[in-house]
């Protein structure tokens, strides 16, 4: 685990509310290597979810640099950051994402078609996918048709379906009770100790935080510790 696939270099992000300005990230430096599991934590306010942005290339900062795969990407357009997103980050989000209209298989196929995968593989992964998370008999349902914990196996399942080395799970669990909770968590850790998936999980709460084999604690926008310790099982 000697190679950085993410480093957050000297990162500041001002955002600017009519004449305030608010500095949600104060010179952050983080460097993420292939094949960790890490969970950024912090209280509300902490500067979390704007870390979250930067990591997932999904805004630019007002300073600093972020490199992915050492390329740096912080001054990159929309439409090429983009199609850095499509190819290697997966995202997981609380709110789960899917499209309701659509049934699962066609949810987890989506990205596929977005990058045109060939429709043979998109045939053949979507399957296996639905496999590995556990929901090979609902891939005609509706998400409106599933459990919460189900929906969330449906978004890991599309997270995977352009087999991405980094996952970008936003609070995953924010929205499920606690044996759900940490059913999915521990659907996730596989991701990581089986397929040497990078894992990348934003969170508020310590016993969801405790399945990483790293925190870092974000505290009015610095990070406040980086540490290590054993996972939770």
């Amino acid at each position: 685990m000697d190679k950085s696939v993410l480093e957050l270099r000297d990162v500041w992000k001002v955002y600017k509310l009519e004449a305030v300005e608010v500095t949600a990230l104060r010179g952050i430096n983080l460097k993420i290597r292939q094949g960790e599991f890490v969970a950024v934590v912090g209280a509300s306010g902490s500067g979390k979810s704007t870390a979250l942005n930067m990591i997932g290339a999904l805004d630019v900062p007002t300073k600093g640099e972020i490199f992915l795969d050492g390329t740096e990407i912080s001054r990159l357009p929309e439409s090429k950051l983009a199609r850095i997103r499509g190819k290697k980050i997966g995202f997981v989000f609380q709110t789960f994402n899917l499209y309701p209209t659509i049934n699962v298989y066609e949810n987890i196929a989506l990205p596929m078609k977005i990058h045109e995968f060939d429709k043979e593989v998109i045939k053949k992964k979507t399957k296996e996918l639905a496999g590995l998370v556990g929901l090979s008999n609902r891939l005609t349902h509706l998400p409106g048709q599933l459990s919460g914990g189900e929906r969330q196996r449906v978004a890991v399942a599309r997270a995977l379906s352009t087999d991405p080395p980094i996952i970008l799970a936003d609070e995953p669990t924010g929205n499920l009770d606690t044996k759900t909770s940490h059913e999915i968590l521990k659907l996730i850790s596989g991701l990581n100790q089986e397929q040497g998936k990078t894992i990348i999980l934003v969170t508020h709460e310590a016993d969801i935080a405790a399945y990483a084999e790293r925190q870092v604690e974000l505290s009015d926008g610095l990070v406040k510790s980086d540490t290590k310790g054993g996972r939770r099982k």
